[in-house]
């Protein structure tokens, strides 16, 4: 048995940013449009014909508001929902945004200054390739396949992260982001054909025009280089820089 997935955040300090607006103002919850798109194409794609009929984005905004009242300034909002249409919510604390959680994406590697070193992911390759399935397509908590890439990389900490590549060598995704390198003055990100997760930071990045679509599959492993920027995006942290280490220390 699993559920469908979606990690968004609460944070009150998203109420300035207009660009996360809700439809009908301000939101302090991140991108929670893109969050339910997701999820109801994700119980399309798994043939959870129920979810429709019984999910709005009205009724799984509501049940967001009543888990993080007078919790905390900001949380970790963990949304899971069944073949059924049953909508299971859990909170835990993260420390609060202190600044716009997607400037990071107006970086460009070949002239602006780096930010603090401390601040830098490592971002290791994966050892072996991750087929693709409808389990990297979606995002559930059937989870394995991104458990094993952490272990086989090491990953114990925030600061570091593992890039995936399907069976064909190209690069998909990271183990909790979606990820982009800088190519001739863009940071492209890999096709969904690929079989990764479609991000809804990606998404909205896409939409946006911020990053653009490796449509001629130039990620391949084969073209991943020691240092290479990488941006990673996901709908809790917000975007963050990291490089590229092929020799784990």
């Amino acid at each position: 048995m699993y559920f469908l997935l979606s990690s968004t955040r609460y944070d009150e300090t998203l109420l300035k940013f207009s660009w996360n607006d809700d439809f009908d103002g301000p939101s302090p919850f991140f991108l929670l449009p893109y969050h339910f798109d997701r999820l109801i194409g994700a119980a399309e794609q798994h043939g959870w014909l129920q979810v429709k009929q019984s999910l709005s984005y009205e009724i799984l905004k509501q049940k967001c508001h009543e888990k993080v009242k007078e919790v905390g300034p900001a949380l970790k909002v963990r949304i899971t929902l069944s073949e059924a249409g049953d909508v299971y919510i859990t909170v835990s604390p993260v420390t609060p945004f202190t600044s716009d959680p997607i400037e990071l994406v107006y970086f460009n590697p070949t002239t602006g200054v780096p930010p603090n070193e401390g601040s830098i992911v490592t971002v290791f390759l994966d050892s072996q390739a991750t087929p693709s399935s409808l389990f990297t397509r979606t995002k559930t908590t059937q989870r394995v396949h991104y458990d094993e890439a952490r272990r086989r990389a090491k990953i114990a900490s925030p600061t570091s992260e593992v890039i995936l590549f399907n069976d064909d060598s190209l690069i998909t995704e990271a183990s909790i982001s979606s990820v982009c390198f800088f190519r001739s003055g863009h940071w492209l990100t890999p096709s969904t054909s690929t079989g990764c997760l479609p991000g809804v930071l990606r998404r909205w990045l896409l939409e946006k025009e911020l990053v653009v679509v490796d449509n001629k599959k130039q990620l391949t492993t084969s073209k991943i280089s020691e240092g290479d920027w990488v941006l990673l995006s996901n709908g809790v942290q917000g975007c963050k820089l990291g490089r590229i280490t092929l020799v784990k220390e």
